[in-house]
């Protein structure tokens, strides 16, 4: 009997970590997913039924992602790929940004994902291979107003990224994917604090060349594929999925 690859996909409960839990079990893994949001990872993981299990795990608390991990490769074993997908944005420009608030995005969007790295990797070289993926941002690219501490977190992660293919090369590969806007409940989350949500949705499906945000699904079909063999030649790199947002420069004539 073939082994099941094991996956461990951090934000795991909604969003792209949902889109990708769903994905990769219908591919044949086993899933341990990692949230806070307790009622949302068990009702996913109940969803998806067979080779799946739900672990409450705070990726910035050293202590609880070592337990965790430890607790997850004892019930489903080594970890075959890492989706480090966890993330939060918080408004606010360097000024409006409280030391609180930097260090909390600093903590999940960035150390998080290099302790579950540091969790996964040893048991990775067990076995001999492994791949880790990195979810970052477009807005490691470019940048839009008053996200000052996440454009940074997410910035930072191509360097992990950089570091962990380098270092762990061959047999490890780490990669960085970088979505555009995306419906999910972070980005819908974000759009309520505008006095004009709906103003502010319009807005982030036309500032893309395919004039619409993209779904969580097609972003994991991409991390499905990074994580597959048929990807075996691509390591350290930042690949975008972002519908062409950012590269058209203002003024450019367009033919009649």
């Amino acid at each position: 009997m073939t082994k099941l690859k094991h996956a461990v996909i951090t934000g795991g409960a909604k969003g792209i970590g949902a889109s990708c839990a769903l994905l990769f079990a219908k591919e044949g893994y086993k899933i341990s997913i990692l949230d806070t949001d307790d009622q949302a990872g068990n009702s996913l993981a109940q969803e998806i039924g067979e080779n799946v299990s739900f672990y409450h795990c705070d990726i910035a608390s050293s202590a609880s992602v070592n337990s965790v991990f430890e607790k997850l490769i004892q019930d489903q074993g080594d970890v075959d790929v890492l989706i480090n997908n966890a993330g939060i944005n918080k408004y606010g420009t360097i000024t409006e940004t409280s030391d609180e608030l930097w260090d909390m995005t600093m903590n999940i969007n960035l150390k998080g994902h290099f302790l579950c790295a540091r969790a996964a990797i040893p048991g990775m070289q067990r076995i001999g291979k492994g791949v880790i993926i990195n979810v970052s941002s477009v807005q490691a690219f470019i940048s839009q107003n008053s996200v000052a501490a996440y454009t940074t977190s997410k910035t930072a992660l191509l360097g992990l990224t950089r570091s962990i293919a380098v270092d762990y090369a061959p047999n490890i590969r780490c990669v960085a994917v970088c979505p555009g806007s995306v419906d999910t409940p972070m980005l819908r989350n974000a759009i309520q604090e505008s006095p004009n949500p709906e103003e502010v949705l319009q807005e982030c499906h036309d500032m893309h060349l395919t004039k619409r945000i993209g779904t969580p699904e097609e972003v994991a079909e991409l991390i499905l594929f990074l994580a597959s063999d048929k990807a075996g030649f691509i390591t350290g790199q930042s690949i975008r999925v972002d519908g062409g947002l950012g590269i058209v420069i203002g003024g450019s004539k367009r033919d009649a």
